[in-house]
């Protein structure tokens, strides 16, 4: 068999997660792949773990995600990263492993559900401080010459000391385009694979 890989990347090259993290349960569904919460066998801290089927189509996405996490995530408001883990599974088929930070309080969206449910209005103090915290995220994002392309509740993830981070770059690209004088010099591939407009792109 030849090695997975992607662009520049061998996938299975990284190390088999089953020797330091294991599966506590499931947490929720990313762009690629479920979440679980997951065990450090070796000091007991937890951490979430998105599990991605590594699928042909897919490598290019996988390969951004990793490098972006890899580069930019020691920021107060990205999501940690702590590694990439491949595992070889005969039966059910390969699996790649990004393990992230644990987020305990859930996303935005959870979190305005929770209101709403009980018939309640989110407090606009807790708005300002949720999106000043999101976006420093993305300052930092743009400041790297990056763009997120998927900014929303689901991927803005809370945690129980009041951390504020960004989640889930699939979609995410460099920075390619620049606009001189009004008009668009270069432009990076657009989200929805439509001319550029407002709502695709912004």
């Amino acid at each position: 068999m030849l090695p997975l890989t992607g662009k520049t990347i061998i996938f299975d090259s990284f190390p088999d997660p089953s020797d330091t993290w294991e599966i506590i349960e499931t947490i929720g569904k990313g762009t690629y792949g479920k979440v679980f919460k997951v065990l450090n066998k070796k000091n007991g801290s937890k951490a979430a773990v998105k599990i991605l089927d590594p699928v042909h189509d897919i490598d290019e996405e996988i390969e951004a995600e990793y490098n972006i996490l890899k580069a930019l995530s020691d920021h107060p408001n990205v999501v940690k990263f702590y590694g990439m883990y491949y595992k070889k599974d005969v039966k059910n088929g390969d699996q790649l492993w990004l393990v992230l930070e644990l987020c305990n309080g859930g996303s935005v969206t959870d979190l305005v559900k929770g209101f709403l449910k009980r018939g309640e209005r989110m407090n606009e103090l807790i708005i300002a401080y949720i999106l000043r915290e999101a976006l420093m995220g993305l300052q930092h994002l743009h400041e790297n010459k990056t763009i997120h392309r998927d900014i929303k509740g689901n991927n803005i993830l809370l945690t129980t000391e009041g951390g504020v981070k960004l989640v889930d770059f699939a979609n995410l690209k460099p920075i390619m385009s620049i606009f001189k004088w009004g008009k668009l010099m270069q432009s990076s591939q657009n989200h929805q694979g439509r001319p550029f407009t407002l709502q695709a792109d912004v």
